[in-house]
C-alpha cells in the first residue's frame, strides 16, 4: 500500500506543474459556463409546464459540472500509459514487485484529483464568492442548503472519483486491443459527457429514459453528487447513492482486473 500512495503522491505532484493550462481552462469554463446558464435561463423563462428542477439548482448544476470537468469526467486512459504500451515499454511496469491493477489506479486516481486544486477550487471560489460581488448572484453557485446536504454531497463526490478513476482504467487497457486507442477514448467520453447530466440535467431528460439514465453508472459521476449538493435530491437518497456507485465501482474494477490480466498474457504471447 506504500508503494501506491508513494505513486499517488509522487504522479499528484506532477500534474501540479500544468498550473497555465489550467488557468486557460477555467477561463474556458467560466465562458461555456454562463452560456449554458443562459440557455437554461431561456429554457425556464418559456418552460409552459413546471420542471423536476428550479432554475437555481440548474444553475448550480452547472456550475459544479465546469468546475469539476476535467476531475470527474473520464476523458481519456492515461497518455504515458498508452504510449508505453504501444511502445513495448509496459514491460518494465511488468517487472515491478507490484500489482499492475493497482499500480495503473494509483496513477488513475492522481489524474482525475489534481484538476480539483488546478481548477475546481479557483472555479468554485470564482461562482461562489466572487460573482455575487459583480451583480451575477441570480447566476452565482450556492452553497448547500444544510449541512447534511453538504456532507452528502462530499461523500458521493468520492465515490465519483473513484468510479472516473475506474472507467479511466478501462479507456487506458483499451490500447491492449487497439493499435492507436482514439477509438474508444473519443466515443466513451461523448457518451459519458451526455448521460451524466454534464451536458443536459438528467431530471430534465423525458420521463420514460430517466430510469434507463439512472441505472447506468455515469449518473453517479454527475448526476446524483450534483443533486445533493443543490437540494433536488434529498440527503435521505444519499445510501442509495454511495450504493449504487458502489456497485458500478466494484463491477467495472473487477471487468478491469480481467482485462489487465487477459491483456498482459496477449502481450507476453506477443513479445510486447
Amino acid at each position: 500500500m506504500k508503494a501506491y500512495w508513494s505513486l499517488f503522491v509522487a504522479r499528484f505532484a506532477l500534474l501540479l506543474q500544468y498550473r497555465t493550462a489550467a488557468l486557460a481552462g477555467v477561463g474556458t469554463q467560466l465562458f461555456w459556463g454562463f452560456v449554458k446558464v443562459m440557455v437554461l435561463e431561456a429554457f425556464f423563462t418559456h418552460a409552459i409546464s413546471a420542471q423536476p428542477m428550479t432554475l437555481r439548482e440548474a444553475t448550480g448544476y452547472v456550475w459544479l459540472g465546469q468546475a469539476f470537468l476535467i476531475a470527474i469526467v473520464p476523458w481519456g486512459g492515461d497518455r504515458e500509459i498508452q504510449e508505453l504500451i504501444r511502445s513495448g515499454g509496459v514491460g518494465y511496469d511488468l517487472l515491478r514487485p507490484t500489482d499492475l491493477y493497482n499500480y495503473w489506479l494509483a496513477r488513475a486516481l492522481a489524474l482525475r484529483t489534481a484538476p480539483l486544486i488546478l481548477r475546481g477550487i479557483p472555479l468554485l471560489s470564482i461562482t461562489i464568492l466572487l460573482f455575487p460581488i459583480l451583480g451575477f448572484s441570480e447566476r452565482s453557485l450556492f452553497l448547500p442548503s444544510s449541512f447534511a446536504a453538504g456532507v452528502a454531497f462530499f461523500l458521493s463526490f468520492i465515490g465519483a472519483i473513484l468510479l472516473s478513476s475506474a472507467i479511466t482504467m478501462l479507456l487506458t487497457v483499451s490500447m491492449m486491443w487497439t493499435i492507436s486507442g482514439e477509438g474508444i477514448n473519443s466515443v466513451l467520453p461523448t457518451l459519458i459527457s451526455i448521460f451524466s447530466g454534464m451536458i443536459i440535467p438528467l431530471p430534465l431528460f423525458p420521463e420514460w429514459l430517466k430510469p434507463f439514465l439512472n441505472f447506468l453508472p455515469f449518473s453517479g459521476l454527475l448526476d446524483k453528487p450534483f443533486r445533493l449538493f443543490t437540494g433536488n435530491l434529498p440527503p435521505n437518497e444519499l445510501f442509495n447513492v454511495l450504493l449504487h456507485q458502489f456497485f458500478w465501482i466494484v463491477v467495472i474494477i473487477i471487468f478491469g482486473r480481467f482485462l489487465v490480466n487477459y491483456g498482459v498474457k496477449k502481450l507476453v504471447i506477443q513479445g510486447g
